[in-house]
């Protein structure tokens, strides 16, 4: 008789770093939530941060985010008073993202938020074993980290 198909693909490595991947979102989603913020306006606004005073387009190939999705964000965070949009002294075509004061003050509580929720995601972990798994995530991921 064949081997159920449920306990097969629950063997497999993209299953389990999916459910890990699906809950590591879950607790960080709600840490968010709980600063009023939804995961996609914590990245942009965290890549407004790092790439200050950033284009609209360019903070969209930044993120990898399709560009409709980019002005619907920044319309919250704008709306939210964490975002500023004004003309880009490089191109004044074109409109450059910067940080509110607010908006830095709300980063800076949403990442706490989020590291807290990968700390109970990873819980389990010794720091060395956490060190470790780091590291094999950004081998796997295909990113430099």
């Amino acid at each position: 008789m064949a081997e159920a198909p449920l306990p097969a693909i629950r063997s497999l490595p993209s299953w389990l770093l999916g459910r890990a991947a699906a809950r590591g979102r879950t607790l960080v989603a709600g840490a968010l939530a709980a600063e009023g913020l939804k995961m996609w306006h914590h990245v942009v606004l965290s890549a407004v941060r790092d790439l200050a005073p950033v284009a609209q387009a360019d903070l969209g190939r930044g993120v990898r985010l399709d560009p409709k999705d980019v002005v619907g964000i920044l319309n919250d965070l704008q709306s939210a008073g964490l975002v500023e949009r004004a003309p880009d002294p490089r191109d004044r075509r074109k409109n450059a993202v910067s940080l509110t004061e607010e908006g830095a003050r709300l980063l800076v509580r949403c990442e706490k938020a989020a590291r807290e929720a990968n700390d109970e995601l990873l819980a389990p972990l010794s720091a060395t074993e956490r060190d470790q798994f780091m590291g094999l995530l950004i081998r796997i991921s295909g990113t430099d980290g």
